[in-house]
């Protein structure tokens, strides 16, 4: 029985690690980030993926919060963890016609 028991922790325990490290993700091709709005649990993690032929540089800008992914160039992806709630805007730092509203719950 203990076994069992053992067995069906460590699939949930991996099923959890898995979620949480999957996060959600935002492709950015074409020069736009894709959705362009996004809602996202506080402590929760944002992945974004250089899916472009181009470098991009992801950045957030706010009293609350602030990211800056450095250059990111095609194929890498960097990842975002939001502890607070609020509204944020990513932008590209290379192409400031890309935004990204993150609604953080």
């Amino acid at each position: 029985m203990k076994r069992y028991v053992l067995a069906g922790s460590a699939l949930a325990l991996l099923a959890s690690a898995a979620f949480a490290a999957t996060g959600i993700v935002i492709s950015q091709k074409g020069k736009v980030f894709q959705p362009g709005e996004v809602e996202i649990q506080s402590g929760g993690v944002l992945r974004i993926a250089n899916d472009d032929g181009v470098l991009h540089h992801v950045y957030i800008e706010s009293r609350e919060f602030n990211f800056d992914s450095g250059e990111q160039p095609p194929g890498r992806t960097v990842e975002i963890k939001f502890d607070r709630p609020g509204t944020f805007v990513a932008k590209c730092a290379i192409h400031p016609k890309m935004h990204l509203t993150v609604k953080v719950m």
